[in-house]
């Protein structure tokens, strides 16, 4: 059942903070209610590896009290976020959905969660993933749930923070992207979700898939939301020499300027070809809602992804053989097989094919940067299909174009670092969400921002919720 509803567990992330500043609540209150709602529901959903309840409950005292106080941080100051269960907790188990990390425990944060201490967040826990954040969970965890309907994919590699997010489990979420993970599970579960610039958030404290492709982003229910997520997290990092040294925008202020004027580039024939009608009625309709806002729109073409999306996977798999070297292959029976069988690929490939593959990436990235001079946004689809079910995405492995189909347009962004926001942009026939997403330049987050909130204020495919 789809419900729109101003309940607190559903109230947005921006909204619940005008209440915790304004004292009409407590963080106390909130959080307890969370923890209240996780042990009711999350039996059957799955989406977190580790709920940190005492902590929470904690934090949200001191939270209180320095609010009390005349001491209030900003708008996470009280609010409950949960993180993807490959970010250091300092003393709390970070797994990255591996059982042979099962009894790590960090001595120091992550720079994104101690950004997020400081800006007075509360940790609910650690949400769930695939193995090492690839494509498949590994066989002795269970896999998160898609809160709209269990029988259909919940996105990858960051299942638990749709799965929580959509299902009113936590206000806001930290994942990553390194191919799609981001924006599958966003589109998947009727969330917004960033893919920052490589580079924007740092990636210290982050367990690796792919370095050179992984992304640090938030997941809300609004732009609005990702916003000020997005200004707690992101900046230069000293621990972090790949973090982008160029001041952080203010975001929040983004949200409300509109999009009058703001050339948004859609390529038709890219973005209807092996395409799936009600997505293509979805991007339609965006499209005339962006128009109708001011918005000028501007027919392009993108440059081919074929090859592009052909060469992720090499580059992601010697990538990941690096990250794994210390487990593999010396506890190889442990890994699942799927990631195992990446792994292998990578360390087989030989120096000269991982070469013509990097200059290929080079070229690639060289036209996208060009294309991004005509236009401010190009707008396309997450991926070309209606939702899946869990026994479409069973048979991924065996069928290598249903893969690249699924990448289409998600992971060229991941060889190019540009960022892009996913937005609910509607629904099947059955009640299943549909998303849409938004890319531009690289450091293109407040545009992108911009973009988004304005779609999110003409429409309500955001506000709308799986369960009571």
């Amino acid at each position: 059942m789809t419900i729109q509803s101003t309940e607190l567990h559903y109230l947005e992330l921006t909204q619940l903070a005008a209440r915790i500043r304004s004292r009409q609540i407590s963080p106390v209150t909130v959080v307890q209610a969370q923890l209240d709602r996780i042990a009711t529901m999350d039996g059957n959903l799955c989406s977190y590896a580790l709920v940190t309840a005492d902590l929470a409950l904690s934090q949200a005292e001191a939270a209180e009290t320095e609010i009390a106080a005349g001491r209030y941080r900003g708008p996470l100051h009280g609010i409950p976020i949960a993180v993807k269960d490959l970010f250091w907790t300092k003393g709390i188990p970070t797994a990255a959905g591996m059982p042979i990390h099962q009894q790590n425990r960090p001595t120091e944060d992550a720079t994104v969660v101690r950004r997020l201490k400081e800006a007075g967040a509360v940790l609910l826990g650690k949400l769930q993933l695939t193995e090492g954040a690839y494509s498949d969970h590994h066989p002795l965890i269970a896999s998160p749930k898609n809160p709209w309907n269990a029988d259909f994919w919940p996105g990858i590699s960051s299942s638990g923070p749709g799965s929580a997010t959509a299902a009113g489990l936590c206000y806001g979420a930290l994942a990553s992207d390194t191919g799609g993970s981001i924006r599958w599970p966003s589109a998947a579960n009727g969330v917004t979700g960033l893919k920052p610039t490589w580079g924007r958030v740092s990636r210290y404290g982050v367990f690796e898939l792919a370095a050179s492709l992984d992304h640090v982003g938030p997941m809300a229910r609004s732009a609005e939301d990702i916003a000020a997520l997005l200004a707690v997290i992101a900046g230069h990092d000293p621990q972090d020499p790949t973090a982008i040294p160029e001041p952080v925008p203010d975001y929040m202020a983004a949200v409300g300027q509109g999009i009058r004027g703001v050339r948004i580039g859609m390529d038709t024939v890219w973005n209807s070809s092996d395409v799936h009608p009600t997505v293509q009625q979805a991007l339609s309709e965006a499209l005339e809602v962006f128009r109708a806002l001011g918005a000028h729109i501007v027919e392009v073409t993108f440059p081919d992804v074929e090859q592009a999306v052909a060469d992720w996977y090499p580059i992601c798999s010697v990538e990941t053989a690096v990250a794994h070297q210390a487990t593999y292959p010396a506890r190889k029976s442990e890994y699942g097989p799927v990631l195992a069988s990446v792994i292998e690929a990578g360390r087989g490939l030989s120096g000269i094919d991982y070469q013509k593959a990097l200059l290929r990436r080079l070229n690639f990235r060289g036209s996208v940067a060009t294309f991004f001079g005509a236009v401010d946004l190009l707008l396309t689809p997450v991926h070309p299909f209606a939702p899946l079910s869990l026994d479409a995405i069973q048979t991924l492995g065996e069928q290598p174009e249903l893969i690249a189909r699924l990448q289409r347009y998600t992971c060229p962004f991941n060889l190019t670092g540009n960022p892009t926001v996913t937005l609910p942009g509607g629904f099947t026939d059955s009640g299943l969400p549909i998303g849409l997403q938004l890319v531009s330049a690289h450091l293109g987050e407040a545009m992108l921002l911009r973009a988004g909130a304005a779609f999110q204020n003409a429409t309500s495919w955001h506000c709308r919720h799986p369960l009571a």
